[in-house]
């Protein structure tokens, strides 16, 4: 359990760090007309979110949690900022399962 909730941390500050990137890529871009970040950060954060999915969907199936939580999770990977929150709940909640 402890392996798959590393695996989902990692992967949750990387995307949320590159939809922080992204979201300022969207102001630099409407500001300067200037679309150089949005393309790079773009396809790169789309691609990681699969895997912020795929690596949400392992942890809640091996927490055995309601497919709600996996919905509030993959919500969380499109708020900027709102990751970095629920990364620390998630965290939380599998700390207090029982070993």
């Amino acid at each position: 359990m402890h392996a798959a909730l590393l695996r989902f941390r990692v992967i949750a500050y990387v995307v949320g760090t590159l939809l922080l990137l992204l979201t300022l890529g969207v102001v630099i871009e409407v500001a300067a007309d200037n679309k150089t970040l949005v393309s790079i950060v773009g396809p790169v954060h789309g691609f990681l979110y699969i895997g912020y999915l795929i690596l949400g969907y392992d942890l809640v199936r091996r927490a055995r949690w309601p497919v709600v939580r996996m919905l509030l999770i993959a919500l969380a990977g499109v708020v900027p900022g709102l990751m970095f929150w629920a990364e620390r709940r998630v965290e939380a909640e599998i700390n207090r399962l029982p070993v």
